[in-house]
């Protein structure tokens, strides 16, 4: 048995003695989706049979989105939600019956701006002074400062958030007197506004154009004003029946040509109806020919970078088009199939509204104005920009078996830059991949493989494996974590630390991707976190500070695991001529030379730490010490402070007579060795 409800589903599988959880999976019905310029940027929308909700798009220091970070906004249940997106403290929303108000976001408090307070519950249609639909459009004026619409059946506007309204238009509807009677009737008086008709739906001002207002009826009407609601004009395709216009789009790129999805699901006809016009509606084309019947369509979108690249939202899922909307393929994706209410672009993202399961987005937009069907030889796409961050995320890594979902708690977008590369289909398996990243001044910054490390070993306290490069026919996905590379460690040593490599900082990269038939490349940008005080200076001191000392670790851990094969060689030697008397001489220098690799090795590093603080009992030495003042430097807001500073200078002092020492023995006690067991004819100490 399942049980439906607004707040989800419940299974029994024993005649209801038990349930199954509804608490399982993210429900909430959206009407409409809006979003702000902060960063993190906040997504607003009004939820079916429950509050107006704003959540964040990604959480800050956090592996997922939970409730910390949503709030309520304005308005009710059937809400569009307005504001200003680069100052959001005050956001308009409605409900049902012409109700809005302004919440102030910081106070929490609300203001009611209704035009005229009147009390229209139980009243028929007809007799209501302004008609509003359930879900009445109420958008901000990107030309005019504190400017707002608001649709009845007319079209309302303030200029002083809501103190006073203007009716800036005539009747847009096709008024038809005997649908405006009591709502649901004759069987069921339904009188809470749900089912008033007659009303404004839509409201789009041109992005281009001042003046430039279209509106959308619940009854079919599509109207334009050039002239900010001077003079109107009925635009309606021609032949168009009742309908509802669901939603209008101007064209990101031509300020004539603009998109409508409409519905007649109502009616019991759930044929798609997109329609295009490129001269301000004096005509239409359909343009939803190939989307199957079912797919009722509800919302229309343009690229905002790629022209004719069109989304659609419709009752049974996700449809894209590359043409203008002559074909429609399936954009389903890992979408659920659940009705797409609303979309928009932000942020270089596509943010999906739904009714039944909850907001949805797909991060990586460039790919998607990118992608080829086929390539003859390897290619990669430019990778979004990212912003330099500190959250993480299940995206960051192989998501092949991961759908994009947590059954508790929104999934943050990964936190590094996220690389596509496309493979031919007769590319080989046995073809190796190498995957190189530069700055914009040529200098190398990290590189990966397609080849695993079998040389690699895994030891407590050490560094993790390199990440591999998957090479499937087709497109891959590879996320860079925007590190410089895994620093060395000392076979067998455990260091207490992180051995990740220092963050890259803002800029341009290139991306080069190399095969055995050839070569593909593209650039890639890191943002400033908007959030992070740090001048570019100080993110180039961060950069070269953590860059030399990370340098100077790698050589340091580099002479201790060459010295060390010195030393097991040496042992392995001196076994062999233990007690021999004619290299008694040999045996005795190679004693020295033990004692003196010994002791420089026991002051670089510590080879008892075999577990995670051991180092209460075994202190640490040199490199352990040098390796804390990087993790302490190496934060998420890249700053040095003069601590940091301090303790470097005190350490390479340190350091520049163990290296010295090293370098001795190296140069000179090991030659020096050498060269007497070679006189004797029997070998010599050799490291790679």
């Amino acid at each position: 048995m399942v049980l439906a409800d607004d707040g989800g589903a419940a299974i029994s599988f024993d005649g209801a003695q038990t349930w199954s959880t509804q608490e399982n999976m993210p429900t909430a019905q959206f009407y409409r989706v809006n979003v702000d310029n902060q960063f993190p940027y906040r997504i607003y929308g009004g939820q079916q049979d429950n509050t107006s909700v704003v959540i964040n798009s990604l959480a800050l220091g956090r592996g997922s989105i939970t409730t910390e970070h949503w709030n309520y906004a304005a308005g009710g249940e059937s809400a569009f939600l307005a504001f200003d997106p680069d100052d959001p403290r005050y956001v308009l929303g409605g409900s049902y019956l012409g109700t809005i108000e302004v919440l102030d976001m910081k106070s929490n408090g609300s203001t009611n701006i209704m035009i005229e307070p009147i009390q229209y519950l139980g009243r028929e249609a007809r007799d209501m002074k302004y008609l509003f639909n359930w879900n009445a459009p109420i958008i901000r004026s990107v030309h005019e400062e504190n400017t707002f619409y608001h649709g009845a059946q007319y079209l309302l506007k303030t200029e002083d958030m809501g103190t006073s309204w203007e009716v800036i238009s005539p009747d847009l509807t096709r008024n038809i007197d005997e649908k405006q009677g009591n709502g649901g009737g004759p069987y069921t008086n339904e009188a809470v506004g749900a089912e008033n008709y007659g009303t404004l739906a839509y409201v789009k001002e041109s992005p281009h154009e001042k003046g430039y207002i279209w509106t959308g009826s619940d009854d079919g009407f599509v109207y334009l004003t050039k002239d900010g609601g001077e003079n109107w004009e009925n635009v309606t395709p021609k032949g168009l029946e009742e309908c509802l216009i669901n939603a209008i789009e101007v064209s990101p790129h031509d300020p004539a040509t603009a998109y409508i999805a409409t519905t007649r699901y109502k009616f019991d006809d759930k044929t798609p109806g997109l329609y295009k016009t490129t001269n301000y509606g004096k005509s239409w084309t359909n343009i939803s020919s190939n989307i199957p019947y079912g797919a009722f369509t509800r919302v229309v979108r343009e690229d905002t970078k790629v022209k004719d690249l069109l989304y659609a939202g419709t009752e049974t899922g996700m449809y894209l088009s590359r043409d203008g909307g002559a074909n429609w393929e399936s954009f389903q994706l890992n979408l659920p199939i659940t009705p797409i209410t609303d979309l928009i672009q932000a942020h270089g993202d596509l943010i999906v509204a739904t009714a039944g399961r909850s907001f949805w987005i797909l991060d990586d937009l460039n790919l998607v104005r990118e992608a080829q069907k086929e390539v003859e030889a390897a290619q990669i796409y430019q990778p979004d920009e990212v912003i330099l961050g500190n959250w993480y995320s299940r995206m960051n890594g192989n998501i092949e078996n991961f759908d994009g979902t947590d059954d508790f708690a929104g999934v943050n977008p990964a936190s590094g830059m996220v690389i596509y590369y496309h493979l031919p289909e007769d590319f080989s398996d046995s073809t190796d991949l190498t995957l190189e990243i530069r700055d914009s001044k040529g200098e190398f910054v990290r590189s990966f493989t397609s080849k695993k490390d079998e040389n690699f070993k895994s030891y407590d306290g050490g560094p993790s494996p390199e990440p591999v490069l998957p090479k499937k026919k087709g497109i891959n996905r590879f996320v860079w974590n925007l590190k410089y590379p895994t620093l060395p460690g000392v076979d067998g040593a455990y260091i207490e630390a992180s051995y990740s490599g220092h963050s890259a900082i803002p800029g341009e990269y290139k991306i080069l991707l190399t095969t055995e038939n050839g070569n593909a490349e593209t650039t890639g940008v890191i943002l400033e976190n908007p959030l992070y005080e740090i001048s570019d200076s100080q993110y180039q001191e961060y950069h070269e500070f953590m860059g030399s000392m990370e340098q100077e670790l790698t050589l340091m851990h580099d002479m201790v695991n060459k010295e060390k094969e010195y030393q097991d060689q040496l042992a392995a030697f001196l076994k062999k001529i233990k007690g021999k008397t004619d290299y008694s001489t040999i045996e005795e220098a190679g004693q020295k030379l033990m004692k003196a690799l010994k002791e420089w090795d026991e002051s670089m590093i510590q080879r008892k730490s075999k577990a995670y603080d051991d180092v209460e009992n075994f202190p640490n030495k040199f490199t352990a010490n040098y390796f804390y003042v990087i993790n302490q430097s190496n934060s998420s807001i890249p700053k040095i402070n003069e601590g940091s500073k301090m303790r470097r200078a005190e350490l390479e002092k340190e350091w520049d007579k163990l290296k010295e020492e090293g370098d001795r023995l190296i140069q000179e006690e090991i030659p020096k060795f050498n060269k007497l067991v070679q006189e004797a004819g029997i070998g010599i100490l050799f490291v790679k």
